[in-house]
């Protein structure tokens, strides 16, 4: 356990690096929206850093920014058309922050910077260790926002279509202080990262005295 805690605060991409910040912001309204929008970003970063890792011999350096930019959007694409064929709540909650991830930081950043330089089995390690990394980032924000802000936990309602499952519980008999509107709204989405990342700098700040 100590082992994740440091790695999430230490390598993780939202928390530590401040990438992909308009999505974490935009679509953590709950701890559903937000554990399945990182894995919709980890599995294109998988399968981009597969390919980029696959094909970079072949490309020569100064196309090597749109050639894998065109790889991304391919699996951006299929990955759209795939929610709106099979989950098509989800992708209307989703919205345009599913092909948003074709300019998305981290997976053209890992691309450039990993992915094009090492071995396949190094750059599926890499893939899923980042892409693990922001899928918990964004779970823990909406896990805290949807807390807060609606008293409840929501673990599978937009894809129940999908699993034949509906799994949202109340948490706290309802009080004075919970829920909250403030997490649910967009300022709450800043109250919130806020929060995360200066408790994350004060733990930082103690590992390093």
């Amino acid at each position: 356990m100590k082992k994740i805690i440091k790695w999430l605060m230490d390598e993780n991409p939202l928390f530590v690096l401040c990438l992909g910040l308009c999505p974490a912001l935009a679509v953590t309204t709950n701890f559903e929206n937000g554990y399945l929008m990182g894995l919709c970003v980890m599995m294109v970063l998988l399968l981009s850093n597969i390919t980029v890792s696959l094909l970079s011999r072949f490309i020569s350096d100064h196309m090597r920014v749109p050639a894998y930019i065109m790889i991304i959007a391919t699996f951006v694409t299929i990955l759209e058309l795939l929610l709106q064929t099979y989950v098509e709540p989800l992708s209307k909650v989703l919205g345009i922050y599913i092909p948003l991830i074709v300019v998305n930081c981290i997976i053209l950043g890992r691309a450039l910077s990993y992915a094009s330089k090492h071995k396949l089995k190094d750059s599926i390690l890499d893939a899923l260790k980042i892409g693990l990394g922001y899928t918990l980032a964004l779970g823990l924000l909406g896990f805290i926002r949807e807390l807060i802000g609606s008293n409840t936990i929501t673990i599978m309602d937009r894809i129940s279509g999908l699993t034949g499952y509906v799994m949202k519980y109340e948490v706290f008999p309802t009080n004075d202080f919970i829920p909250n509107a403030l997490f649910t709204s967009p300022a709450g989405a800043f109250l919130t990262m806020g929060l995360v990342l200066g408790i994350i700098n004060m733990l930082r700040k103690g590992d390093v005295k």
